[in-house]
């Protein structure tokens, strides 16, 4: 899926239609002492049971993301670019 690296859309914290740099979205690290990671590393010690949880069928397609990043406040949006898409996106060289 092709999107051009740079789009007009709205600003929230400019309030008007500026000029947004696209770049992929990328997942950031996890939290190692974040309280759900705390509690499944407590649940796993030890002798116990499974806590994992059930496997669920994987979706086939997935939503493709992008961060808008806004050339005069750099003010950063994330945006789901289409619908659910099997095909990554892709930056336009124009």
């Amino acid at each position: 899926m092709k999107i051009p690296r740079e789009i007009t859309t709205y600003c929230p914290k400019c309030n008007k239609h500026t000029l947004h740099k696209v770049k992929p979205y990328s997942k950031g690290r996890e939290h190692t002492m974040g309280v759900g990671s705390r509690r499944h590393y407590r649940a796993i010690k030890g002798y116990a049971g499974s806590v994992e949880p059930k496997i669920h069928p994987k979706k086939v397609s997935k939503r493709q993301k992008a961060m808008l990043e806004c050339v005069t406040c750099k003010y950063t949006v994330e945006r789901v670019m289409g619908g659910r898409t099997k095909k990554k996106l892709e930056m336009n060289t124009v």
